[in-house]
């Protein structure tokens, strides 16, 4: 069974969109539209609260629930997922996370997950999920906005920020809110095979959205520590060639493992992830406003090697440069 566990603030969108999917996923199997075996036990769901009672959207709507989360009997054929609620800033996750609601949550997932259920959560609820400490080791991600807190709370997790969905034993992750629409296609994937998945994404129209890189805005991340602002400008400035990580240094008057550890602190990546981020960010505006080739774009942020240009922009922005390039022209155009 799926147990959707709805808390105060949950996203309405989160939510529902988990059980559309999870609904849409029973119906293809039972009229044996896409081929899942076994399926129709698993894909059962419930929509629960922590006690019973409706809950109060993140919208300030009343959400119905099917009545409170109970793990007497749930075992390694559950699947529990926990919807986010929209926190903007590392202060208001930081304000949920102290709800009293939130803690016993957390006591429950842990529960849950020492009697073998899988869980899974997606934006800010990854944060309740870490709370557990299920994902210590593990590799997770969390809402791009969110991964500096993230990172600085859970130090433990490996955090990677770009993945709209990340899978480890028994534990699934995701990014912002309808990143939400990728996990559940994950759940199902896992627990009733892709073929089933597969189908649910073809009916309901879900693209592959295998990063959240692309939907990243670096001037969001940016924080007040000067020095970090010094070697954003750096960089900036000096995309079109090679950049030491003692230069950086020195543009911050700190040392090497000094500046390592504060932009971890601030933005949750190292100085390389910032220095890869930036030059894909301003290949991005360079593809989609210019007509410049790849080879050309690579060359002038940076990349001697057109080919490693390529792996580290799919990797960050989930698409190639061609494949970038193509959906800007289309949207321009209105196709």
């Amino acid at each position: 069974m799926i147990i959707h566990l709805a808390l105060d603030g949950v996203a309405e969108s989160s939510l529902c969109v988990g059980i559309d999917i999870v609904g849409s996923a029973a119906r293809l199997a039972s009229d044996r539209v896409a081929d899942a075996p076994r399926s129709a036990k698993l894909l059962r769901q419930r929509v629960v609260s922590l006690d019973g009672h409706p809950v109060r959207s993140g919208a300030g709507r009343t959400v119905a629930v099917d009545g409170a989360l109970s793990l007497r009997g749930i075992g390694t054929s559950d699947v529990l997922v926990v919807p986010g609620w929209f926190a903007a800033t590392g202060a208001s996750i930081e304000g949920l996370l102290s709800r009293d609601e939130t803690q016993r949550g957390a006591v429950a997932l842990k529960r849950a997950a020492a009697k073998g259920a899988m869980l899974a959560a997606s934006c800010s609820a990854t944060f309740l999920l870490a709370a557990t400490g299920v994902l210590d080791g593990q590799r997770a991600t969390t809402a791009w906005w969110l991964a500096a807190a993230f990172a600085r709370r859970f130090p433990a997790v490996s955090l990677a920020v770009d993945r709209m969905v990340v899978e480890a034993p028994r534990v699934l992750t995701a990014g912002s809110a309808f990143a939400h629409a990728d996990l559940m296609l994950a759940v199902i994937a896992r627990i009733a095979g892709p073929s089933l998945a597969q189908g649910v994404a073809r009916y309901l129209v879900l693209d592959s959205r295998p990063s959240q890189s692309r939907y990243m805005v670096m001037e969001h991340l940016r924080v007040s520590d000067p020095a970090l602002q010094k070697v954003e400008r750096f960089i900036i400035d000096n995309l079109d060639r090679q950049i030491t990580l003692d230069e950086l240094a020195r543009v911050a008057a700190v040392s090497s493992r000094t500046l390592a550890r504060r932009m971890h602190a601030g933005l949750g990546m190292t100085p390389h992830e910032l220095v890869q981020r930036l030059r894909v960010s301003h290949a991005t505006h360079l593809l989609e406003t210019t007509s410049a080739s790849v080879d050309e774009v690579a060359a002038r942020v940076g990349y001697a090697d057109p080919a490693a240009f390529r792996r580290v922009f799919r990797r960050l922005a989930g698409d190639s440069p061609r494949g970038m390039r193509t959906r800007s022209t289309e949207a321009q155009h209105g196709i």
